[in-house]
C-alpha cells in the first residue's frame, strides 16, 4: 500500500510502499477514506512534537474510512462500519491500524471528509470548552488565531454554549469567516490593537489560545479578574514564559490542555465530549470548514500549504486508491 513516510527528520516526508497493516487482539483495520492534516504533522516531521512516533513512520493524526478486519478482542465493531479514528499517525496511508479506543463509529449522514476534520479541531475545542473551561452563557471568550483549524471550532462552539466569542485572526477574509461562524466581535491582529479593543469592551473571562508566543502576553492583559487561559498549543514556535505573580495579582487561572492526553487518563470524558460535537455537527448546530480537499498525490503539496498557513479551516487528504 501508499503511504506519506518520515523517515530522516532532517528531510521532507516520502511516498513509500509498505505492506498493509496486521491488527492487534484490540485494534481494527480501517481502509482509508479520507485523513486531515494538523500543524502537529509538521512538528512529528521535524520531531519536535511530544508524540513523535520512531522513525520510519507515516503521517496522519485523524482518518475515517470502513472497517477492513477487527482483532481477535474486538465486539464492538464489524467489518463494513463507518469509522472515524485518532491514530496519532499513520493516517496517510491505504489502511491504518487503530486501537478500538481512539475509534468511534459514526453515522452515515456525516461524509468522511467532514468527520476525519472534526476530530481533534472540534474534539479539542469541545473538551477545552465545556470540560475544562467550564464556559457559560454569557461568558466572553477570546479565540486567538480564530481562523485556523482548531481556533475556528472554538469560535463555533463557543457561539453554541452562549458566549460572546471575540475572535482574533490576521486579515479581512478570516474575519469574516469568523463571523460566519458565530464571532460577535472581530479583531485584524495585524492592523489593530487588540489589547486597548478588549480593554474598552470590559476585559475576557476565557481565553482559547493555540498561538503562544507575544499574543499570549497580550491575551493575558485582557483578562478579567478570575478569568480561566486555555493554552492550547504555540502554532507561534514560541512557548511564552509565565510570570506568575501577575497570575496572582489578576487571580487568573492558566490551563494546560492536550486533548490526546486524556486517551490515557480520562479516555471516557473524552470520547464522551467527542460524541456530542459529532451529534452537533449532524444536527447541524456545528458546520466544519474544510479549506481544501486533496487527492493523495498532492499530500506533500497539502502539507505545504499547511506550513504557509494559507488555509482557513482544516485541509483534508483522500485516500489513496488501492495497490
Amino acid at each position: 500500500m501508499l503511504t506519506l513516510q518520515v523517515q530522516d527528520h532532517a528531510k521532507p516526508a516520502l511516498f513509500s510502499n509498505m505492506p498493509i497493516p496486521m491488527v492487534a487482539a484490540h485494534q481494527i483495520l480501517i481502509h482509508t477514506a479520507a485523513c486531515a492534516l494538523n500543524f502537529a504533522d509538521l512538528l512529528m516531521i521535524r520531531g519536535t512534537y511530544q508524540e513523535t512516533p520512531a522513525l520510519p513512520f507515516t503521517l496522519g493524526m485523524e482518518v475515517s474510512g470502513n472497517v477492513a478486519a477487527i482483532g481477535s478482542a474486538v465486539t464492538n465493531f464489524k467489518i463494513g462500519d463507518r469509522v472515524a479514528a485518532f491514530s496519532g499517525s499513520g493516517g496517510l496511508a491505504e489502511f491504518c491500524a487503530v486501537d478500538i479506543s481512539r475509534c468511534l463509529i459514526i453515522s452515515k449522514d456525516l461524509p468522511f471528509e467532514t468527520a476525519a476534520s472534526a476530530l481533534i479541531s472540534y474534539g479539542t475545542s469541545h473538551l477545552a470548552l465545556t470540560h475544562r473551561a467550564k464556559v457559560k452563557h454569557g461568558d466572553t471568550l477570546l479565540v486567538l488565531g480564530a481562523a485556523g483549524g482548531v481556533g475556528l471550532t472554538a469560535v463555533e462552539i463557543g457561539a453554541a454554549l452562549g458566549a460572546r466569542v471575540i475572535a482574533v485572526a490576521r486579515g479581512q477574509d478570516k474575519l469574516d469567516v469568523c463571523r460566519e461562524r458565530g464571532a460577535d466581535i472581530t479583531i485584524d491582529s495585524s492592523r489593530e490593537d487588540m489589547v486597548g479593543i478588549i480593554k474598552a469592551l470590559g476585559g475576557v473571562d476565557i481565553v482559547y489560545d493555540p498561538v503562544g508566543g507575544d499574543p499570549f502576553v497580550a491575551a493575558l492583559k485582557c483578562c478579567k479578574p478570575e478569568a480561566r487561559y486555555l493554552t492550547i498549543g504555540f502554532a507561534s514556535g514560541d512557548v511564552p514564559q509565565i510570570k506568575a505573580n501577575h497570575l496572582l495579582v489578576k487571580n487568573v487561572d492558566v490551563m494546560g490542555f492536550y486533548w490526546g492526553g486524556y486517551l490515557s487518563f480520562a479516555p471516557k470524558t473524552l470520547t464522551e465530549s467527542l460524541t456530542q460535537a459529532l451529534k452537533l455537527i449532524v444536527n447541524g448546530t456545528l458546520k466544519p470548514h474544510i479549506s481544501e480537499v486533496y487527492d493523495f498525490n498532492k499530500s506533500l503539496e497539502a502539507l505545504d500549504h499547511l506550513k504557509a498557513r494559507k488555509s482557513i479551516g482544516k485541509l483534508v487528504v483522500r485516500s489513496p486508491k488501492p495497490t
